[in-house]
Parts: C-alpha cells; sequence; structure tokens
C-alpha cells in the first residue's frame, strides 16, 4: 500500500494545470501521514534537509525586507512544501531502495500521458485541446511550456538508457515511448528543455562509454549515437515540412530572443540582479523583482540572492554542490540502484546549469531529482556502514544491469 502511494504522488506531479494541483494536496496528505507512520531521517538525509529548511529561513529574513508582504507567505510556505517532498523522497528511498524503480516507472507514465495531451493539443486534435498548449506551444497538463519539457526529460533518458544497456529485442518497445517523449520536448519549443535533453542524452552516453570496458559495447553506443542522429535529422525534417512548425521553429531556435538582448531585456536584468544583490544581504523579498523590472529573474542564482538572500544563496549553492560530488563519487559503483542514480544525477546537472537562464526553485520535479539523487547518496552510505560490520563476498551483491531489468 505504501509503494503504490508515493507512485502515485509521482504520477500526479505531471498534472499541474491549475494550482494548488492535486499532487500538492496529495503529498501534504501523505508526508503527514508517512511522518506519524515512522517517516525515518537518516544521519545521510540530514545535510540535505538542514540545507533547505535554513535556506527558506533564508526566505523569511528576506520577506522582513517588503513594506507589504502580500503574496510573499505563500511563496515560502510552498518553498518550504517543496522541500519537505525532496526530504520525502530521499528517506523513502534511504529505507526502501525498492521504490526506485516504481518512482520512475510512474514518472515515465505521467511523461507518456502529458506528452500525448500536449501532441494532440498542438494539433487541436479534438474539440478543447488548446487547453493543453500556450503561446502556441505543446504544453501537456502543465501551465508553461517551459516546466513540461524539462518535466518529462527524466523519462525520456531512462528510457535512452534502457535502450542503451538493454537486449536489442526489447528496443523497439522502448522506441514508441522514447519518440512520444522526444516529439513533446521539441513541440514544447523550449529551447532550455531542448537543450536539456540534447545535454543530458550526450552526457549520459558518454558517462556509459568511459564506464564500460567492452569494445564491443563501446561500438553499440557509438552506432546507436549515429543511428539516433540520423533519425533526429529526419523527424526534424519532415516536422518542418508542416508550416505551422515550420515558423514556430525557426523563431524559437535563436540563441537569444529579443526579450534576452534588449535593454532592459533578460541578461541585463541579470546584470542588475548582482548589482542590487551586493548591496542587499538579506534580499528584498520574494517576488519583489519581477514588480520592480517588469520580469522575474530568470536564473537561480540571482533567485536565491533576491529571494532568499546571502543566507538562502549560501545555502543553495552548498546543497547543489554538495549534490554534484557526492553523487558523482558514487556514480560508476556496481548497485542495484546505480542505474536510476545515474540518470537522476544526469538530469539533475543539466537543471543546474538550466537554472543560469529560468527560476527552477518552484519546479516540483526539481525537488523530486534531489531526493532522489540523495537517496541513492543515503543507499551508498548505508552499504558501506552495512559492509564493514557484515562483509561479504563483492560477486553476491546484485549488478546494476540486473536490478534494471
Amino acid at each position: 500500500m505504501s509503494t503504490g502511494a508515493v507512485t502515485l504522488g509521482v504520477f500526479l506531479s505531471g498534472f499541474v494545470i491549475r494550482e494548488p494541483a492535486p499532487y500538492e494536496l496529495y503529498m501534504v496528505a501523505l508526508i503527514a501521514v508517512w511522518a506519524l507512520f515512522g517517516l525515518r531521517i537518516s544521519r545521510a538525509v540530514t545535510p540535505l534537509a538542514v540545507l533547505l529548511v535554513v535556506f527558506n529561513i533564508g526566505g523569511m529574513i528576506a520577506a522582513t525586507q517588503m513594506a507589504v508582504l502580500g503574496d510573499a507567505p505563500l511563496y515560502i510556505a510552498v518553498s518550504l512544501f517543496l522541500a519537505f517532498t525532496a526530504i520525502f523522497y530521499a528517506a523513502v528511498l534511504d529505507g526502501r531502495p525498492e521504490l526506485f524503480r516504481l518512482i520512475f516507472h510512474a514518472w515515465v507514465a505521467a511523461a507518456i500521458f502529458t506528452s500525448v495531451l500536449g501532441i494532440l493539443g498542438y494539433f487541436h486534435a479534438f474539440p478543447g485541446a488548446e487547453m493543453f498548449t500556450k503561446f502556441e506551444r505543446a504544453a501537456g497538463a502543465f501551465q508553461d511550456p517551459n516546466v513540461f519539457g524539462p518535466f518529462i526529460t527524466l523519462p525520456g533518458i531512462y528510457l535512452l538508457y534502457r535502450m542503451i544497456t538493454g537486449p536489442v529485442a526489447r528496443m523497439p518497445l522502448l522506441a514508441l515511448p522514447l519518440g512520444i517523449i522526444a516529439f513533446g520536448v521539441f513541440l514544447s519549443f523550449s529551447r532550455g528543455a531542448w537543450g536539456l535533453f540534447a545535454f543530458s542524452a550526450l552526457l549520459l552516453a558518454l558517462l556509459l562509454f568511459i564506464r564500460s570496458r567492452s569494445g564491443l559495447f563501446r561500438l553499440r553506443i557509438l552506432l546507436m549515437g549515429g543511428a539516433a542522429f540520423g533519425l533526429l535529422m529526419l523527424g526534424l525534417l519532415i516536422a518542418l515540412q508542416i508550416p505551422a512548425i515550420a515558423d514556430i521553429f525557426s523563431t524559437r531556435a535563436q540563441l537569444v530572443q529579443e526579450y534576452d538582448g534588449a535593454r532592459l531585456g533578460r541578461f541585463a536584468r541579470h546584470a542588475i540582479g548582482f548589482v542590487l544583490a551586493m548591496e542587499k544581504p538579506l534580499g528584498i523579498g520574494p517576488l519583489v523583482f519581477g514588480k520592480l523590472y517588469g520580469e522575474d529573474t530568470h536564473n537561480i542564482w540571482l533567485k536565491a540572492l533576491m529571494d532568499y538572500g546571502w543566507l538562502g544563496f549560501a545555502c543553495w549553492l552548498t546543497m547543489v554542490v554538495w549534490t554534484l560530488a557526492a553523487g558523482f563519487r558514487i556514480l560508476f559503483r556496481d548497485r542495484p540502484w546505480q542505474p536510476y542514480l545515474l540518470c537522476a544525477w544526469v538530469v539533475f546537472l543539466g537543471h543546474v546549469l538550466l537554472g543560469t537562464v529560468i527560476d527552477t526553485d518552484h519546479w516540483r520535479h526539481f525537488y523530486l531529482l534531489l531526493g532522489l539523487v540523495w537517496g541513492g547518496i543515503a543507499l551508498e552510505q548505508r552499504h558501506q556502514w552495512s559492509t564493514i560490520r557484515h562483509p561479504r563476498p563483492a560477486a553476491s551483491a546484485p549488478s546494476a544491469a540486473a536490478a534494471i531489468r
């Protein structure tokens, strides 16, 4: 029953047309019930919990700088809730590593479902389908195409991992859902999502290439990479024959949009904001930057400085560096959960880079990614302690390849 409850929560994360979404209401209840019946936060997960809580304390301090609080209390409450979801996922995975598989499968199901909605909406396949689009871009069951695309990236990378490492006979079964997700990312016309998906796929292939000592497997990666690139180009050429797609693609494919490079565009606001941050160590309060300059920060580092102050920025930076470093240190260890950790870490790194041009502090799936990586970190620490106390032959441990099947 508990495994189904977690799986349902992950699935619901793919449907955020209205706020509060079902995911928020459900996860509040789930975390509360789980806490009553024995949610255990181990020593390995404690650093994540401390950093996220102090990060939000920085936001509360920044709110004291506001003349009128407005929506600030609600904003901080949402931030704190999302922080608790990351801690929750890390804690439950620490105690029950078998949940990795269920979480990933639930995320894949949600991604396929919301991708299909986005694709059907983009082509106006049925009356009212436009509700699954925004600005003539596929948004699925999300309010923003720029969140829809990144949300479905991890499921796509996970399916790609299974194609690369699994039996050849299973590739056609994986190709269809992967194609649906990839098409959904494309129709989001989000430059960030395109870059995130491409970066994550290339990094995954590179890490698998480096890890493997088999020349045959490395050749397989190269051949599959070449085939994937060829299919991508063919699919792009076919898609661009549709005028509606070609018009939007020609606009969105430009590296710098007008709202990026204008006099008070995105990049100019970044420069103004960082100078302002040097004068405001306590921050200026949640959402105030957008009211001052007409647009939000669109940079998670500047967002942390403005909305959470220097204290929040220090916590966010520490958390990101700690997550990436601790995750990378154990990335190639042969554990049952290693494939899931690898996929989550790769996509998390992509999100960190994406955060330089967009705010990710209220992305639900970002905190799920965070919980997945920290779940792997905690499990590795538990494994190390178990090995010290009860040494056993290395051959008796299940391999990562066996766990993913």
